[in-house]
């Protein structure tokens, strides 16, 4: 038992690292954070820092991979709403919608969109990190139940894909500019009706003929 409380102390220990190391990379940017804030933030050593994560940079590569994995968690769990059943598919299509955008204006999410953009020149490869671990992935698994719903004759879209790129962008289009980056709360009400002007368009384009 001694080496299963270890295994998850290690494992506890590893996580409040991340989660620390993404909130003093969000709030004060690659350059000015510390490692030794970090550690702080986290309740841990320093030298417990390097002996996860060897380096700042690999911490920082780390910290985003485990914030896009559970945004990818989240927005999976928004897409698993859609069956090939079709059952009040406009109804299904709106909760889907708001659900998504509402792990879209998370601050976390927002966190994570600033510190890309403020990263990226000299880390470009942490926009592939978060597009292969999240973006894509949820691209992807809406993408499949979208044919699932073509397939069963409620939609009507011969590529799935790029159906799913077009929903996601109605709504994550008008919250960019609504949100701000962040900066502005959008109260659930305004995502609703983002939501459903989205989901009348998208229907518009890909409903039953």
């Amino acid at each position: 038992m001694s080496g299963v409380a270890a295994a998850r102390g290690r494992i506890d220990k590893r996580q409040a690292i991340l989660d620390a190391a993404f909130t003093v990379f969000a709030r004060e940017g690659y350059a000015q954070a510390g490692v030794d804030v970090v550690a702080a933030e986290a309740g841990v050593a320093k030298a417990t820092v390097y002996s996860h994560f060897h380096d700042k940079e690999n911490l920082l590569r780390q910290a985003i991979a485990a914030s896009a994995d559970q945004a990818l968690t989240e927005n999976l769990a928004a897409v698993e709403q859609l069956t090939d059943r079709g059952d009040n598919l406009r109804v299904t299509l709106e909760s889907v919608g708001l659900h998504l955008l509402q792990c879209y204006c998370h601050d976390r999410s927002w966190a994570l969109r600033r510190l890309l953009s403020a990263e990226i020149n000299q880390f470009p490869d942490l926009l592939d990190i978060v597009h292969t671990r999240t973006a894509d992935r949820v691209t992807d698994a809406l993408a499949d139940r979208l044919a699932r719903l073509a397939v069963a004759g409620h939609l009507h879209t011969p590529d799935p894909l790029l159906a799913a790129d077009q929903f996601v962008a109605l709504l994550s289009g008008p919250i960019d500019k609504r949100a701000r980056l962040g900066t502005r709360r959008v109260p659930t009400a305004e995502l609703r009706d983002v939501t459903r002007a989205a989901v009348d368009t998208f229907l518009q384009a890909f409903g039953p003929r």
